[in-house]
């Protein structure tokens, strides 16, 4: 029932400048997103953005979109309506023609090539908790994801929403967890080679 940053995806869902300042402890928010990206880039975890209708409510903040592999812009709340869930899936393996009439070796190649491991534990924060967080990952429970909600890192205008939106993903099957914890799941031993950087990160 840990966390497992081999298994782990991080996805990162619309902190956006005219959305932020209306978020409840937004500041806060934002900081642990960061954390989350930097953790992530440290663990070779890979990390994937989104943003609400970007042209009216802006680009992630700059340092945070460097952090991310891909940004997706959406018009949908949740994120998988508009392809998520397919940039979350490894690659299906090329299909070219019969494998059979291949020659031999080429045969023996094509059943060996390497193919991007799964990565099925999604951990996601972002804003609003109770409106885009909460239908991206009620969807990605829905696609069999694993869903890992980050709540220090997640946030809406009032309180109550946002409480309101962690309840009902606990009930939808999501683990709940804060940024801390991810950290140390991540690590798992005071011996791993990132845990300085780790605990620089989090203190």
């Amino acid at each position: 029932m840990l966390l497992d940053a081999d298994d782990s995806q991080l996805v990162l869902v619309d902190y956006q400048p005219r959305l932020m300042p209306a978020i409840h402890e937004g500041p806060q928010v934002l900081a642990n997103a960061l954390r989350l990206a930097k953790m992530a880039q440290a663990f070779d975890v890979p990390v994937w953005g989104t943003e609400q209708n970007p042209d009216k409510l802006g680009a992630h903040p700059p340092e945070l979109r460097a952090l991310c592999r891909r940004t997706l812009a959406k018009m949908h709340f949740s994120a998988v309506a508009d392809g998520l869930a397919d940039w979350l899936r490894p690659p299906a393996r090329p299909q070219g023609g019969n494998v059979r009439s291949l020659p031999k070796h080429l045969q023996k190649e094509r059943a060996q090539a390497p193919r991007e491991a799964e990565r099925p534990s999604i951990v996601i924060a972002g804003c609003e908790a109770h409106v885009c967080l909460m239908q991206t990952a009620l969807e990605l429970l829905e696609q069999e994801f694993e869903v890992w909600v980050v709540t220090d890192a997640c946030g809406s205008r009032t309180e109550r929403n946002r409480d309101a939106a962690f309840d009902r993903l606990a009930g939808a099957g999501a683990e709940l967890l804060t940024t801390e914890m991810v950290a140390f799941e991540w690590l798992r031993t005071a011996e791993h080679p990132e845990f300085k950087a780790v605990q620089g990160l989090i203190k």
